[in-house]
């Protein structure tokens, strides 16, 4: 079996989805697995320029980005999209060339643009291969509407109603979670995760706001914990934010307080966390429900993370931060009721997919006669 999966450069968590599943099917000699981002491979170009005004409107201007959302959500869809134009624009013959010198058997889409760059394709194109599309929310992007797959992989079976709402057919809305990889759906003791760590066995919070280290609140945040009167340790993981680490590493602390940049060991430090202060990506969301650790939401990216956020405080999953109720206060909440963070637990274990790549894989097997 051939796969090919495409993406964009439009943050990380596209392209570790498409990570997850080739990591699953390494040990299969049988599937060969490329990874293509469109939009690099026809114009490195205008694959920087979108990556940075990506990074641009979600961090400098994240206001306009969610303004900008909201109106897609509202659009005319009888009329032809500036998504649309630019997938179209993308579609030139050297992709084309590619596809058929390839020739894969199914092709995934971990990206909106990317799933109707399929759709247009299909329409100029005699596509032989199965077509799956991932989407990386807690909710569907306003442009799956005009996207035309053979089959969706939603984050969880609870956002059957939206993809309804925009006329997917239900046979083809497969609910196996957003793929994460294989480690988080292992998970250590406390105790083991923290001496590999080389942490002290004690009460841990857990900061991290992806890989760029988003959130414009977050110093002021870490400055919030760290006059708490309560004992316990904060870990910080920066990302590539060195500003950021540098302030943390600088600053005068009554707490034990470690700092990460960009780190690999995630998914140990969630095993050594009591709870977990991040914004609602929908990758590190599912690594949180995978690991069945609390979460504290902050500094949704307006958009597709405000619609996460809403999700996962309509199904009890998270906590919130907000104008009224602060990160100390929910950290607060979690130290001295514990019922609390078990109640979390339980939602969780509801809602998480942690074997979501391992789902897809084998489904993607049976597409082509697969076992």
């Amino acid at each position: 079996m051939k796969v090919l999966f495409l993406s964009v450069p439009t943050g990380q968590g596209h392209h570790q989805t498409a990570k997850a599943v080739q990591e699953y099917f390494k040990d299969n000699e049988a599937v060969e697995c490329r990874f293509l981002d469109i939009i690099d491979y026809v114009s490195p170009v205008l694959a920087d320029s979108l990556q940075r005004g990506y990074l641009l409107s979600t961090k400098v201007t994240p206001k306009v980005y969610g303004t900008m959302y909201d109106l897609a959500d509202r659009r005319d869809y009888s009329k032809d999209s500036g998504v649309g134009k630019l997938v179209k624009s993308l579609l030139n013959k050297k992709l084309l060339k590619y596809l058929k010198q390839y020739n894969p058997d199914v092709i995934v889409a971990t990206h909106i643009i990317s799933a109707l760059a399929i759709t247009y394709l299909r329409k100029k194109y005699p596509l032989r291969a199965k077509t799956v599309a991932i989407v990386t929310d807690f909710t569907l992007h306003p442009y799956w509407e005009d996207a035309n797959v053979d089959y969706y992989v939603l984050a969880s079976e609870l956002l059957t109603f939206q993809a309804l709402k925009k006329r997917q057919p239900i046979h083809k809305l497969k609910p196996f979670g957003i793929p994460i990889q294989p480690r988080f759906a292992e998970k250590l003791s406390q105790k083991q995760a923290r001496a590999q760590l080389g942490l002290e066995d004690s009460f841990t919070v857990l900061l991290m706001m992806g890989s760029m280290g988003y959130g414009n609140d977050v110093f002021d945040a870490i400055r919030s914990l760290d006059q708490m009167e309560e004992d316990f340790q904060l870990v910080v993981v920066c990302g590539n934010n060195k500003k950021l680490k540098g302030r943390v590493d600088a600053m005068s602390k009554e707490k034990t307080i470690i700092t990460y940049g960009y780190t690999n060991e995630v998914s140990t430090l969630m095993d050594a966390a009591d709870c977990i202060i991040t914004k609602p990506g929908g990758l590190s969301t599912s690594e949180a429900l995978a690991k069945n650790l609390p979460i504290i939401m902050m500094d949704p990216i307006p958009g597709q993370e405000d619609r996460n956020k809403e999700f996962m405080l309509n199904n009890g999953l998270a906590l919130s931060v907000s104008e009224t109720f602060s990160v100390a206060e929910a950290v607060y909440q979690l130290i001295h009721y514990p019922y609390k963070a078990e109640m979390l637990k339980r939602n969780m274990q509801q809602v998480a997919k942690p074997n979501a790549a391992a789902e897809l894989g084998e489904f993607m097997l049976t597409l082509c006669g697969g076992k």
